[in-house]
């Protein structure tokens, strides 16, 4: 799940603070759909949670081991070859 450019972006973007589907579509320049998506698969993944506020769902990093994980991955893709 975190090997995808799409959803590394996507967890990246929620490590610095909660976001709505509307919020990760503009950060990732995505479709809400395609957002919707890729966040079923993290939440399968077991790497992301929500919370409902009405009708909006804020997403969040399940946890501080994803935090890490995720910080990790970035630290490591920035490395010079």
């Amino acid at each position: 799940a975190v090997a995808d450019p799409t959803r590394l972006r996507m967890l990246a973007a929620l490590a610095k603070t909660e976001l709505c589907v509307y919020d990760l579509a503009l950060v990732t320049e995505m479709s809400e759909s395609a957002v919707s998506h890729q966040l079923r698969v993290l939440r399968e993944e077991r790497l992301v949670t929500f919370r409902k506020e009405g009708r909006i769902a804020y997403y969040q990093l399940l946890d501080d081991h994803v935090t890490e994980l995720i910080n990790s991955a970035i630290e490591h893709a920035q490395e010079p070859l």
